[in-house]
Formats: structure tokens, C-alpha cells, sequence
């Protein structure tokens, strides 16, 4: 299938779920693209371009450097770069969906053939005549986009993780993380030349709401022991991806849908990697994260069960 809008392959229509195939292909997608990133910003830096916000980077277009070209291999590889990354994230302007990228809110009426869907302070959604649930995440002042966790240590709880503003990185990896959980199926569409990115997800049926998500969410994931976390959104969970652990959470219920088999999915959520530096010198949690990666059942104190504490 082509999507309606980029022209490019996609798995997604309406709310029908892709194979085990298509799966694991949004998972290698996501790999590759953020891979592909951080190439890009390693040879951004091998020619003495620096940014304040990866912004930056993701939006760079090869028309910007390929003058540059012949000045040396670096260059070469630069435009090299941009290339590669741009096949994973194409630029693709905002009236290719419909909205008129002069208006001062492009979002504010629906335009034919998107429906908008909702929306809260990270991105608005929208579905197209087949249902298909477009996601346009908005940059705030300052370039930012997205939601990430922040960690400090807490003496209370040996961490404390706070909700913030988050990188195109972030974004990135937090969708790629939302399909390694078995969330609902999502691809990355395109990014509009002002970064706006665009994400496309299968359509679900809501929750009612005040559901109780805590019973909803994948088996997957771990409850973490409030000895060792505090967090400022619903529902905190670990979560192994690729073998690292990451705290994931926000589960409220405009974050989770049923989707064509009655099955709840999750379609957002904030998500960071526990911190190396953190974990390394907190024994505690080391050990801790050791054991479940293990066994997910296994206590809060190794050989003890959590009832009995």
C-alpha cells in the first residue's frame, strides 16, 4: 500500500493490524532512522557544524550542503548523511495533508479528508478517510518537541523522574519504544519543513472515561517498587528494550484504545532510558533491574518476596 499523502509504502490502513512481519519491520525502521541520526550528527560535527537543538539536524536539507560537496570529504560525507536520513524521514510540506502552513493555526478546522480526532500538549490527531490516525507533533518555543523524563536522585525514593520537555531524539525513540511494547502500531510519515513530525498510527476505539489503565497495560511491563522511583505521571512501569531498561509512563486513559480484536493498546506515553551513571552507582536498583530482567516476577530483595517486607 502507499500512504495517501507521502506516496511512500506503508503497512497502516484504517484499523486493521499489521503482521508479525510488519512488526518487526516498524521496529527495524525506527532502528535504522535513529541510527541514521546520530550518523548524521557525527558527520554534521566532523565538518565544525554545531546545533543547540537537534532540530536542527533532522530538518537539514541536502540542498544546504551540496555546493560544499567537492571542499573535502568530510562535506561528502555530511551530504552522504543527509541523504541516508532523509530516505527515513522525508521533508514533506504541511499542504500535502491539507492544512495551509500560512495560516496562523493550521490545526484549528478540520480540512478535507481529516477528521480531527483530539489532542493534548504534544500533538493533535487526526484521521483521513480511511480512518488512519494521523499524529502532527508540534515544536513548542525554543525548539523542543515531545515529552522525555528527567532523573535526580531523591532521598526518599533514590530517584525521582519529572515529565519535560524532550529533542527530536526523544521523539524518536519514544515512538520506537511504543511499538517494542506492543503499543499500537505506528509509523513515522514525514517532518514539514517547519518540524512538524508526523507520525501515523491504526485507528482504535477509546476508552470511557476514568477506565482504570492499570489493569490494561501490557504484561511486559514491571511495576517498580516506590522505594526506588517517584514520577509524576500515571502508571510508571519498567520496561526492557534491546536489553536496556526504560522508564515508561502516562498511561492515563486517553493513552490507550481497544483496538480491532478488543485488545487494549497503547498509543502514547513518556519514555526515557534509566540512567548508566545513576544505575551504576545505586547498588540497589543495579541489582534490582538485574534480578527482573531475569524473572519480572522476582521481589523487590533477592530470595525475599515483596510480602513479607
Amino acid at each position: 500500500m502507499l500512504d495517501h499523502f507521502s506516496g511512500r509504502k506503508t503497512s497502516l490502513r484504517g484499523q486493521l493490524l499489521p503482521d508479525a512481519s510488519g512488526r518487526d519491520a516498524f521496529l527495524d525502521d525506527h532502528r535504522q532512522r535513529l541510527r541514521a541520526l546520530d550518523q548524521l550528527g557525527e558527520a554534521a560535527a566532523q565538518c565544525g557544524i554545531r546545533a543547540d537543538q537537534d532540530r536542527d539536524f533532522v530538518l537539514l536539507a541536502e540542498e544546504e550542503v551540496s555546493l560544499l560537496e567537492s571542499a573535502g570529504d568530510e562535506w561528502a560525507r555530511l551530504l552522504k548523511a543527509i541523504r541516508t536520513f532523509r530516505s527515513s524521514l522525508p521533508i514533506i510540506p504541511l499542504d500535502k495533508f491539507g492544512f495551509s502552513p500560512e495560516a496562523e493555526d493550521p490545526f484549528e478546522t478540520d480540512v478535507p479528508p481529516m477528521d480531527r480526532l483530539g489532542g493534548g500538549v504534544e500533538a493533535l490527531a487526526f484521521a483521513d478517510k480511511d480512518a488512519s490516525v494521523y499524529k502532527f507533533f508540534f515544536f513548542r518555543e525554543g525548539g523542543s518537541v515531545g515529552a522525555t523524563f528527567r532523573f535526580r536522585k531523591d532521598d526518599v525514593h533514590l530517584l525521582y523522574a519529572q515529565a519535560t520537555s524532550g529533542t527530536y531524539r526523544d521523539l524518536l525513540e519514544k515512538i520506537a519504544v511504543l511499538n517494542a511494547i506492543g503499543g499500537m502500531p505506528t509509523e513515522i510519515t514525514a517532518i514539514t519543513p517547519e518540524g512538524i513530525l508526523v507520525a501515523k498510527q491504526t485507528f482504535g476505539r477509546r476508552l470511557t472515561e476514568g477506565t482504570d489503565t492499570g489493569r490494561l497495560l501490557p504484561a511486559s511491563l514491571i511495576s517498580i517498587p516506590s522505594k526506588f522511583l517517584r514520577c509524576d505521571r500515571d502508571h510508571p512501569r519498567l520496561a526492557f528494550v534491546d536489553g536496556a531498561p526504560w522508564l515508561v509512563a502516562d498511561f492515563h486513559d486517553r493513552n490507550l484504545v481497544f483496538d480491532e480484536t478488543g485488545a487494549p493498546r497503547v498509543i502514547d506515553l513518556v519514555a526515557a532510558p534509566f540512567p548508566p551513571e545513576i544505575i551504576a552507582n545505586t547498588p540497589p536498583l543495579r541489582q534490582w533491574l538485574d534480578r527482573v530482567q531475569r524473572d519480572p516476577a522476582a521481589g523487590l530483595l533477592d530470595d525475599v518476596p515483596d510480602s513479607e517486607l
